[in-house]
């Protein structure tokens, strides 16, 4: 019987851009930034929902946390 042998197909390789998803939170945040940035002038919330997205996706943004708590040292 013969080898065979096992030739892999070709898998695309996905940035780390493709891997990073804001949360809808982070996006709704900062679409809210954008409307204020806006001077609270109406637009299309679609479009500012949008922008928000790619920005955070471009940038890897991520939240910005508290920072905890530091421990009193007596």
């Amino acid at each position: 019987m013969a080898r065979m042998r096992v030739i892999a197909s070709p898998q695309k390789k996905q940035s780390a851009v493709a891997k990073i998803k804001p949360t809808q939170d982070e996006i709704a945040l900062r679409a809210y930034h954008i409307y204020l940035e806006r001077g609270c002038t109406p637009g299309n919330p679609l479009d500012d929902w949008v922008r928000a997205e790619r920005e955070l996706v471009e940038n890897h943004v991520k939240p910005r946390r508290k920072p905890a708590p530091k421990s009193a040292a007596a």
